[in-house]
């Protein structure tokens, strides 16, 4: 399999962006989320690759080896990932892909699908609805959602996770079946306070509390196929606020729901997985004309 590792400038950033497959192939955009880096799609890409695609899968801001962002602001989805997306793709001289993402990559995802509708031919959404979904997901919700609140106090959080050994980091991302890689990335200077702060720059609790007015995230109609994915393993977002998410989606929905895999669906199912990312892109694809 083709694979080659970038290191691309993009929106003020150097960023690393994983490239497989062939160059000329229908490409896929695959964007991971907390606490992880693109290596989380390590065990769908070759599958992926080898039913024809070229699947383009970047550390996204302040993970992995793409540069820190700095200040807290910049990692505003709006501000960050929506731009480096599109400039990335600019940048490798892609016109249109499929997009895909996972935890905080979906929130990505859906803002590049809804404000950018002529470069994405489909969405797929993992374990994260949108965002109105969401925050309107209810108490259940918001209760296991706890975890945000802890994540909003600035240097109590990054020293409490990494006390004797990263002992409740361990214990909260429990699921997670590569969490030594996950833990040695981010454990470099910087890394660990840049994935708080996608938290800190996104979800602040008032707009949990009192979600926003419709609009307040911008464009939020999707209006191309889109495939939303939950598992029933999940410990950190309800079935609920992944269904409901059709009411922001003007285009053809899918919802499938994977059985006994956790959190982590790119890692604990990579072939069910497959499986359904390869029926949606060719779905998503418009019919080609009967001939005469």
């Amino acid at each position: 399999m083709r694979t080659i590792t970038h290191r691309l400038k993009a929106n003020g950033l150097t960023h690393l962006v994983r490239d497989s497959g062939d160059e000329s192939a229908p490409v896929a955009v695959l964007l991971h989320g907390f606490p992880d880096s693109s290596r989380l799609w390590d065990r769908v890409t070759p599958s992926l690759v080898n039913a024809g695609y070229r699947i383009i899968a970047p550390d996204l801001r302040g993970f992995g080896d793409t540069d820190l962002a700095g200040h807290k602001a910049n990692y505003d989805i709006n501000v960050g990932s929506i731009p480096d997306v599109l400039a990335l793709l600019d940048t490798l001289g892609i016109e249109q892909a499929h997009i895909v993402g996972h935890d905080f990559g979906a929130p990505v995802a859906w803002g590049l699908a809804a404000q950018n509708r002529d470069r994405f031919i489909s969405l797929t959404a993992l374990s994260v609805g949108h965002a109105r979904a969401y925050l309107s997901a209810g108490v259940r919700q918001k209760l296991l959602s706890w975890y945000i609140l802890f994540h909003q106090f600035r240097g109590i959080c990054e020293r409490s996770y990494r006390l004797r050994d990263w002992a409740l980091f361990r214990r909260h991302w429990s699921r997670h079946n590569d969490i030594e890689m996950v833990i040695s990335n981010i454990s470099r200077p910087g890394r660990l306070t840049a994935g708080l702060d996608w938290y800190r720059a996104n979800i602040s609790i008032s707009r949990m509390v009192h979600p926003l007015p419709f609009g307040a995230f911008g464009e939020e109609i999707v209006r191309i196929p889109t495939l939303g994915v939950w598992s029933t393993g999940e410990k950190y977002l309800t079935e609920e606020q992944m269904i409901s998410s059709e009411r922001f989606v003007k285009a053809p929905w899918t919802y499938e729901r994977i059985e006994g895999a956790s959190h982590w669906i790119p890692l604990d199912a990579p072939g069910r997985l497959t499986d359904l990312l390869i029926h949606h892109w060719r779905s998503a694809l418009p019919t080609p004309p009967k001939s005469p």
